[in-house]
């Protein structure tokens, strides 16, 4: 009777948005308040969008909530089979690079190539690329001790080289592959990878820049102190400034794990965009590396090699040692699929079509929307990655993405609605996301403090990125 009374309600035109906001509402109420862990509350709201629905594919060959059910972890399958393996072994780059002092070694290269005068410069720059295939607290548990280290050697700057590590990691975390949310974002967006990399790249940067140069009017306006962290002490300072670069493998082979992957995925992407279009052995086989699972998996193996050669490891320990961070990367791969979803569902809710049929006409920016979406999501529910993967499956189904029907066309290439999404789901960062708490807890900032810093910093960049993102659109749209 009930589910009756929800078809009949399903024929008016205003009931796709009151699936969409009671779907978004769940997510916001199931994570932000009752603490339900994302993946259990996502693919609980792609099932109440689904059953919600006033019709779903199959629902002429069985029952509605059934197919509801169905439809929801077909989707998430769907989603898992895209993204799974480049997530594990993303995060197995990640173990080795701070296992095997590859991490460390970037860094000091990059402090050394530029000279302490713009060290600052260096820790965004090795943030900004480290985080390419690391998690953001990872980057920043890996590269806190350093800045700490030069804070102690120069005896200032403190918040200057913490804030410039957020920059950073924050930037690429949400705009570079294979972080989960931006490779789900471009897998629902339809992108092409590389295309979207190098793009992302492009567009983070300035931004990025522009963090350094927030950071440092922040650490003229608070002068905070070195801080002690549960991680490093001042007292082990001294012994991380004087560690011998002969401990640690080569620069160059540091960051080929990283490089590599994003070089030849790229490079495909330009053979495909540019290329003759004629078949030929050489297209083969840059065809085959550059596929983002094989590409990945030639990083991973580096990876392994430095881990391996530079703590003199056997197999078995050695993965023995990855085990944490594959488990980590499995819980993200069943939030980032789950989301997946709750995107798929809400694009055969018909939710797409509703929003397109309202807006047509009025004029309203589609970048901005999507923002805004992104930067609410991310303010109300704390993660930046469900911002993200919520978003863009919303977007999707405005543009009429993957749903077999009409695309809509834009005036302006789909990249720039990946990349509005992105610095949207970097406002708001406070109590309810983790990595406030990565930083607040890892640099010794107070709350206080942190909100003054961080969050502030993540709120500007997102405006920043916006502001580029409209212009670039307008002057170079790719349409």
């Amino acid at each position: 009777m009930i589910l009756d009374s929800f078809l009949v309600l399903g024929a008016s035109t205003s009931w796709p948005f009151i699936v969409l906001a009671l779907g978004i509402l769940f997510i916001v109420l199931a994570i932000g308040v009752f603490r339900f862990h994302a993946f259990v509350a996502l693919i609980l709201a792609a099932i109440l969008v689904g059953v919600l629905a006033s019709s779903l594919p199959g629902d002429d060959t069985g029952n509605h909530v059934i197919n509801a059910i169905e439809l929801s972890m077909i989707e998430f399958g769907v989603t898992a089979g895209k993204i799974a393996w480049v997530i594990g072994v993303a995060a197995i780059i990640g173990v080795c690079l701070m296992e095997s002092g590859a991490a460390d070694r970037i860094v000091r290269g990059l402090v050394r190539t530029l000279g302490e005068k713009r060290a600052g410069w260096a820790m965004m720059i090795a943030a900004f690329f480290l985080s390419i295939p690391v998690f953001f607290d990872t980057v920043f548990f890996l590269i806190i001790p350093l800045a700490q280290a030069l804070a102690f050697r120069l005896g200032k700057r403190y918040v200057f080289f913490v804030m410039c590590v957020c920059a950073g990691g924050a930037i690429t975390h949400g705009l570079v592959p294979p972080t989960p949310g931006p490779l789900v974002m471009i897998e629902t967006l339809e992108l092409d990878l590389g295309f979207a990399m190098i793009m992302g790249i492009l567009l983070g940067l300035p931004v990025a820049a522009f963090g350094i140069w927030l950071a440092r009017r922040m650490d003229d306006k608070l002068k905070l102190e070195l801080r002690e962290s549960p991680m490093v002490k001042i007292a082990d300072l001294e012994s991380i400034v004087s560690k011998d670069d002969k401990e640690l493998p080569s620069f160059f082979m540091s960051i080929l794990p990283v490089v590599l992957p994003v070089f030849l995925i790229a490079l495909w992407s330009s053979v495909k965009a540019f290329g003759s279009g004629e078949p030929s052995t050489l297209n083969s086989v840059i065809e085959v590396l550059g596929n983002k699972n094989m590409a990945m998996a030639l990083g991973t193996l580096i990876a392994i090699y430095l881990m391996a050669s530079q703590r003199k490891m056997k197999m078995g320990p050695l993965w023995k040692e990855m085990e944490p961070a594959i488990a980590v990367a499995g819980t993200i791969i069943l939030i980032t699929s789950a989301g997946g979803a709750f995107g798929a569902m809400i694009r055969h809710a018909g939710v797409g079509d509703a929003v397109k049929a309202a807006t047509e006409g009025t004029g309203f920016s589609f970048l901005l929307l999507a923002w805004i979406i992104a930067a609410v999501m991310k303010v109300a529910q704390g993660s930046g990655t469900v911002s993200m993967i919520t978003t863009s499956g919303i977007m999707a189904a405005i543009m009429g993405i993957g749903g077999g029907g009409e695309m809509m066309v834009l005036p302006y290439h789909p990249v720039y609605i990946f990349a509005v999404i992105a610095f949207g789901s970097q406002v708001g960062s406070w109590m309810n996301d983790s990595g406030f708490w990565v930083v607040c807890k890892l640099s010794g900032f107070t709350e206080t403090e942190t909100l003054k810093t961080w969050t502030v910093m993540l709120a500007a960049l997102g405006v920043v990125g916006l502001i580029e993102v409209l212009i670039v659109s307008t002057i170079l749209p790719m349409a």
